[in-house]
């Protein structure tokens, strides 16, 4: 690593292009200087690159448009079956268009995907850049538009034409959503985030302005693409219930449960937890059913569905029966069950999860996950093959740090709506410090699991802070390695406390804003127009900070 850092060191000297690129440069051990130093250099190639168009500046108005509207512009490349299309594809259509013109610009042809038909639908305008190579027309085409406020939502990842900011075809160009970090651009007037996940005392690693929204600058979709996952019922065989109730061993899920009453008998159970001397219920639903001996047999033979008295039960692992269920593309219409079993995770230990790339596991977070689970009896770690190759190296490591054997369980990737789903069946999500679960915290959020995270100075190690302070759950956000830890054994060696937590998640979901569309393009709308204001007034950019 020291290594890296001389060579990048030597490279920004030389005015070079570092050999790090500025997507992965909060994974190294750089200074802030460094890493906006590296975009940096990545911005002033976007510049050297359209000065053989020889183009005049573009000359604004500092009116808004003839209909007395603020016109603003999204431009990306992920306007399809991407991670950024999953948080915001339903922004576009709930702006108020009495305040806002919307047009969305893609860098991507069609994708033939429903994510690229709901933002092409329900934009109130939507064109496609990608056949527009020149760099300077694309440009022009969005100065004709007449935009106020030209939104980035690439930064350097793949697809992006940052030549075009570069151009200026708006008089404000702000950063949101889909890129990490700085821009290191002068071209850059604001980056849209929020003051858990950029306070002001950290400004200086950004070259753009801070602009806040009043809660995380981080949305989901989820409430409108897995409605399914909004309840769920806990599956119990009547001969084994008991009185212990697990709300995470084995879960149904469906949008329309009436099928069911038919052949379980649904029951209300209160589950009971403690928050701080004071008790905390949740109401759940349980189905019992006579036997559960169809289902099991289901799953351990790897059966599409069956049958229950006449009731058609989907294996939650055959996501092949609708595809564009699979991808969240369509709401799934069948009665699903999704169970630990399916996944080889012990129904009676504590499951702790992390469902990111491993990439971000550096070896500090992997010493505090070992630390965890050898505190905490009965306990697992669930992994992804995120890739496949890690998975042995992952477990050599934990054993050299300590760990008991059999405490990591690995599965594969899977599609969107599987993955969000099983999300379900962990008890507490470990998220990584060095780089959290952006769109990962939203999911394993919306599949009511807390997570446990430990933010540091940069963007991409705050958004699953900023997540969870929306939630009101600032108490899962550590101070230090050592408070991490034992936040995370506290939730996994007292019951009532893990079941109050869940239970502040779970409804946290609906009643925060954390998912919630309209109040962020509300939010949104109001942060735009302040800087549209300054922008007027004549000011130069500045933090927006209220």
């Amino acid at each position: 690593m020291k290594k890296i850092v001389s060579i990048v060191a030597d490279q920004l000297d030389k005015n070079r292009l570092p050999s790090v690129h500025p997507h992965h440069s909060m994974l190294y051990p750089l200074s802030h200087h460094f890493r906006k130093a590296i975009a940096g250099r990545h911005a002033q190639l976007c510049l050297e690159k359209i000065q053989v168009l020889h183009k005049p500046q573009y000359r604004f108005s500092s009116s808004l448009a003839p209909d007395g509207r603020l016109r603003i512009g999204y431009v990306s490349s992920d306007f399809g079956n991407h991670p950024t299309s999953h948080l915001m594809q339903s922004i576009p259509g709930v702006h108020n268009r009495a305040r806002v013109e919307i047009f969305c610009y893609s860098l991507s042809p069609d994708d033939g995907t429903t994510f690229r038909q709901k933002v092409s639908r329900e934009a109130e305008h939507f064109i496609d850049l990608s056949a527009i190579q020149c760099n300077g027309k694309a440009a022009d085409r969005i100065y004709q538009d007449g935009i106020h406020v030209l939104v980035n939502m690439n930064g350097y990842t793949k697809g992006a034409r940052n030549e075009i900011f570069a151009l200026r075809p708006a008089p404000i160009q702000a950063m949101w959503l889909g890129y990490p970090g700085t821009s290191g651009a002068s071209f850059m007037d604001y980056i849209i985030t929020d003051a858990q996940t950029s306070p002001v005392h950290l400004a200086d690693q950004y070259s753009e302005k801070l602009a806040f929204l009043p809660n995380t600058f981080f949305i989901g979709d989820h409430m409108r693409m897995f409605p399914h996952l909004k309840e769920r019922i806990i599956m119990a065989d009547s001969n084994n219930l008991g009185g212990n109730v697990q709300d995470n061993v084995a879960v149904i899920n469906a949008v329309d449960i009436d099928p069911l009453k038919d052949v379980a008998n649904m029951t209300q159970v209160i589950m009971e937890g403690k928050h701080k001397d004071e008790a905390v219920k949740a109401n759940v639903t349980v189905a019992e059913l006579s036997t559960t001996q169809g289902i099991n047999s289901m799953i351990l033979n790897g059966q599409l569905q069956t049958s229950v008295n006449g009731v058609n039960i989907q294996n939650g692992l055959a996501t092949q029966i609708n595809a564009k269920a699979a991808t969240g593309e369509e709401i799934p219409d069948q009665i699903m069950v999704t169970t630990r079993q399916q996944y080889g995770l012990p129904d009676d230990a504590v499951v702790y999860c992390n469902f990111n790339q491993l990439y971000k596991i550096d070896p500090s977070t992997l010493k505090m996950w070992v630390n965890i689970l050898n505190r905490v009896p009965n306990s697992v770690m669930w992994l992804l093959r995120f890739p496949q190759v890690g998975e042995t190296n992952i477990h050599v490591a934990a054993q050299q740090m300590g760990l008991k054997n059999g405490k990591l369980i690995f599965s594969n990737v899977a599609a969107k709506e599987e993955h969000v789903r099983r999300g379900q069946l962990a008890d507490v999500c470990l998220d990584t410090p060095l780089c959290n679960g952006h769109t990962t915290g939203m999911d394993v959020l919306w599949a009511g699991t807390p997570m446990v995270t430990l933010p540091g100075e940069t963007l991409a190690s705050r958004v699953a802070s900023s997540q969870l302070c929306t939630l009101e759950l600032d108490e899962l956000v550590a101070k230090s390695r050592e408070d991490y830890e034992n936040i995370a054994v506290k939730l996994g060696n007292d019951k009532e406390y893990r079941r109050a937590i869940r239970t502040k998640v779970w409804d946290g979901r609906i009643s925060s804003p954390l998912f919630d569309v309209r109040i962020y393009a509300k939010d949104l709308e109001d942060l735009v127009y302040k800087m549209f204001e300054k922008f007027r007034k004549g000011d130069k950019p500045n933090h927006i900070t209220q």
